[in-house]
């Protein structure tokens, strides 16, 4: 196992103890029914989902933030799905001597993907989870829009956690230090007025869980190389209804059907 390790260490000050945790969970669902199919979908696997375009979205993010990127790890797998680690800090760091200075009041940003295909069903998903965690006074609360619209997201599932205290001033703690009553708050409602949301919230434990269902299915979004139109209207309908159960025992966490 290789391992990866910046000598260099970093002198904090000012540190936040407060821990602010965002788990970002999308499913892209399609249908590939022949082989064909199912290898443009590989290739759409490879070219939507690579470690080099997941790269790209994740130091958006970090810049969204409002933080420097330390170090990148990142690697595609065979046959299919990427990992991506950015180590991230605030953007200014200063230099004095030998001795580099940051106010760590962020920590990391990863994604992983897992495509996964059975050719009983001819759905085939891809699951993206990004985690970003921070310490400091910004939520990465602020990314979700830009999250949402960058992949195909059918299915979403949100977790946020704010742990640890921090004090003011005077001394006295604080468990969290921003109002949220629900993560829907922070997604633009053009956005939501396309998803079925559901809430399940523990406010003593700043504990937040959202998720999310695609109102509408487009049948041509999830056909490779093919035109809706030469499918007979039967056919359509069995294609949707596949579609729309696999969504719902996604969005459910168990087995409706």
């Amino acid at each position: 196992m290789e391992e990866i390790r910046n000598e260099e260490k970093l002198k904090l000050y000012g540190f936040n103890n407060l821990t602010k945790s965002l788990s970002f969970n999308i499913y892209d669902v399609c249908y590939a029914k022949t082989t064909r199919e199912q290898k443009d979908y590989i290739a759409y696997i490879d070219e939507q989902y690579s470690s080099e375009r997941l790269k790209g979205i994740l130091v958006q993010v970090s810049d969204m933030i409002g933080a420097h990127v330390l170090s990148i790890s990142r690697q595609d797998y065979d046959p299919q799905g990427a990992s991506v680690t950015l180590l991230i800090a605030e953007e200014c760091l200063t230099t004095s001597g030998d001795t580099i200075v940051a106010h760590l009041d962020k920590s990391h940003i990863t994604v992983h993907t897992y495509p996964e295909y059975h050719p009983d069903t001819c759905i085939a998903t891809c699951r993206v989870d990004i985690d970003v965690s921070t310490c400091g006074t910004i939520t990465p609360l602020c990314i979700l829009d830009f999250l949402i619209n960058s992949f195909d997201s059918d299915i979403i599932t949100m977790d946020y956690r704010v742990r640890g205290f921090t004090r003011n001033v005077e001394g006295q703690k604080l468990f969290i230090d921003h109002r949220i009553t629900s993560i829907q708050d922070f997604i633009d409602e053009e956005i939501l007025r396309k998803y079925d949301a559901v809430d399940i919230n523990v406010y003593e434990a700043n504990l937040y869980h959202t998720k999310m269902l695609i109102k509408e299915i487009d049948l041509q979004n999830y056909l490779f190389n093919k035109d809706v139109y030469e499918l007979p209207p039967k056919e359509r309908l069995e294609i949707i209804s596949s579609l729309r159960q696999e969504m719902i025992e996604i969005f459910s966490g168990r087995n409706v059907f």
